[in-house]
Formats: C-alpha cells, sequence, structure tokens
C-alpha cells in the first residue's frame, strides 16, 4: 500500500428521519442565541418552519439564495447578518443555500448549521464558490465547513423526481471523482465507493415510490459519503468544466452535473483505469462512463447541455475557459479534446473513451 495522508472532516452529524426535532439541541451546543435562516425564494416556507422552532435564537430569514452564489446575493447576505447581530446561520436546502451560508462565513467566521434537502454534498466540504462578472471563482477554507449538519430524510420526500435523479448524480460525481484524485487514499476510496452504490440503488425504488422513507434514507445516506469525499480530496475534471459551464452560462447546477459525468469519466478512463473499475463495480455495470450515462437515461435525466440552456455558440468558450487554470487530473487538459467531449454532451451522444 503506497504512504498516503487522510484529513477527516470536523463536523458533528445528526441523522435519521424525524432528526430536524434536534435543532434547537444542536444551536445550543454551537454556543449561538441568534440565528440567522437562509434559503431560496421557493423554500421560504421550510425557513419559516425552523425559525418557529428556534423562536427567540431566530433574529431573521434571508429567503434570497440563488444557483452558484452571485456576489452580489453574498453581499447582501453579510449586510443582513451583520444589521441582525446574528451569531450563526442556519441554511436549510439545497447546494445554493448552503452556499450562501458559506459565503457569509468566509468573511466573518460565523457558524453555519445546514439541513440539506437535497444530495448535493456541499455541506460536508469547506469548498466555497462565487460567481462574479460571469466567472465562477472557487477556494477551499476551514471556517465555511458547516459545523453542524443535520441530516433528516423526511425533508427530502417532497423532491420532485426529476430534482432527485440530477441531484443523486451530482452526488454520484464527487466520489467518481475521488476515486481518481492525485491526493486519494484507501479510506476515500471506501467512502466513495460505498457512496455511489447507496446513491444508484436508491433511484429505482424513489421512481416507484418518491415517499420511499427507506429509499430516501439512503440516498441521503449516499450523499453524505460522496459529499464528505469531496470534502477530502481534490477535484478534477468534471468539476472544472461544472464550475465552468455553471458559472459562466447560468446553466443549473445539478443538471450540468448529470450531463457532464460520463463524459468526464470517459475522457479520463484510461488514465485511471482502476477507479473506473470500481465506480462500474457499484454501479453493476461494465463500465463506468457508460454505466452513469445508461443510469442518467434510465431515470430520466436531462439528455444534453442543449436541453438545459446551453447556447451552441458558447462551447469554444466553454473549451478555453476549462483549458485554464486546469485542475488537478489524470489526463492532461487538451483544449480540442474538450471541445470534442463538450460537444458530444451538447448532442446528448453516448460517452466515448
Amino acid at each position: 500500500m503506497n504512504a498516503f495522508v487522510h484529513q477527516a472532516n470536523a463536523s458533528r452529524v445528526v441523522f435519521g428521519p424525524g432528526s430536524l426535532r434536534h435543532l434547537a439541541r444542536e444551536i445550543d451546543l454551537l454556543g449561538a442565541k441568534r440565528a440567522l435562516v437562509l434559503s431560496t425564494p421557493e423554500q421560504i416556507a421550510s425557513a419559516e418552519r425552523v425559525a418557529a422552532m428556534l423562536g427567540e435564537r431566530a433574529v431573521g430569514i434571508f429567503a434570497k439564495a440563488v444557483m452558484h452564489v452571485p456576489i452580489e446575493s453574498a453581499r447582501a447576505a453579510r449586510d443582513e447578518a451583520q444589521r441582525l447581530g446574528a451569531d450563526c446561520a442556519v441554511a436549510i436546502g439545497g447546494g445554493s443555500t448552503t452556499g450562501l451560508g458559506k459565503a457569509i462565513a468566509l468573511e466573518s467566521a460565523l457558524p453555519i448549521l445546514a439541513i440539506p434537502t437535497t444530495y448535493a454534498g456541499s455541506e460536508m466540504t469547506s469548498i466555497w464558490g462565487i460567481t462574479e462578472a460571469g466567472v465562477k471563482k472557487t477556494g477551499r477554507d476551514a471556517r465555511v465547513l458547516p459545523r453542524t449538519v443535520i441530516y433528516d430524510p423526511e425533508l427530502t420526500l417532497t423532491l420532485p423526481h426529476g430534482m432527485t435523479v440530477t441531484s443523486v448524480l451530482n452526488a454520484i460525481a464527487h466520489a467518481a471523482e475521488g476515486m481518481y484524485a492525485h491526493d486519494g487514499n484507501p479510506v476515500v476510496a471506501l467512502m466513495a465507493e460505498e457512496g455511489i452504490r447507496a446513491s444508484a440503488a436508491a433511484l429505482a425504488p424513489l421512481q416507484s415510490d418518491p415517499r420511499n422513507l427507506d429509499a430516501r434514507s439512503d440516498a441521503l445516506y449516499g450523499a453524505w459519503l460522496c459529499g464528505s469525499v469531496l470534502g477530502s480530496v481534490a477535484m478534477g475534471l468534471h468539476h472544472k468544466l461544472c464550475h465552468t459551464l455553471g458559472g459562466s452560462f447560468n446553466l443549473p447546477h445539478a443538471e450540468v452535473h448529470a450531463v457532464i459525468l460520463p463524459h468526464a469519466l470517459a475522457y479520463n478512463a484510461r488514465h485511471a483505469p482502476e477507479a473506473m473499475k470500481r465506480i462500474a463495480r457499484a454501479l453493476g455495470a461494465l463500465d463506468a462512463a457508460r454505466g452513469v450515462f445508461d443510469l442518467a437515461q434510465r431515470h430520466g435525466a436531462p439528455p444534453s447541455l442543449a436541453a438545459i440552456g446551453m447556447p451552441a455558440d458558447g462551447l469554444d468558450r466553454a473549451a478555453d475557459l476549462a483549458a485554464s487554470k486546469p485542475y488537478p487530473n489524470p489526463r492532461t487538459l487538451e483544449r480540442a479534446a474538450l471541445r470534442a467531449l463538450l460537444q458530444r454532451a451538447y448532442d446528448g451522444s453516448p460517452p466515448v473513451s
């Protein structure tokens, strides 16, 4: 076995159906008394429920989280937290809301308690992302890692099937790239394979019964593992492409992951054979890239970049951006090969190694 370094995340995890009932206890354990509740406009009812549960511990609601955390939204949230004298932020929702909490913490070091209602995984990472002037900037900072995460599968029972599928594929993407990360290790690989297995296995029962609590629990468990992988190691080509496409063309985050992942895996396949073997095994497939592609198509994920609003005349710019300042990756990022990858993803063609 090769030598390795493993840095575990320091988040406290509270997992299980009905675990939201422990919210006030967890706020007290943080030593906080003035919580600002964050959500998207669409999830303001959930934010109001959380604020009601907290009672006098809640000082306000900021329900303006949006995709890719525009810097204007981040600044407004920071100003509101300061105005209200908040001493912690409670983020309920998906990656957009957690990302907004991180944007507050990045400058103020305000502790975050995250309550995920999707499978985005951002709650288990110290990765932040803010979009300014059409470019999404990302980084890692220990201050933005949520101190506590409450995983309550009951909160995901009403997640629409389409969002469930793309969010699960988003989670799988985190673990898949962790398999071939240059700074990976055996512990991360175990979490990644189990995360992919649990996430993928949850989709079939959820397709027939979206309120299957056992399957929802499995999907959230998988998301926790996949998010932990994302928080432990460096990401590669897939995340570089998704950050580029999302931040520069305002494409929906989870849907971009669902479309791009099989093509990114195919690009790296010959340069990370052991990783591909383990990904395929977790999916119960013969080939990792084709296994992800077939899983996505079988459960109705968007078939192409064109289907989620990518302009055809933006593919050249996307290839240029992706090839610049590349993330660590098993295979060198070659501009012509990236342009061909993006064309296949735009057309909805099967992945080609």
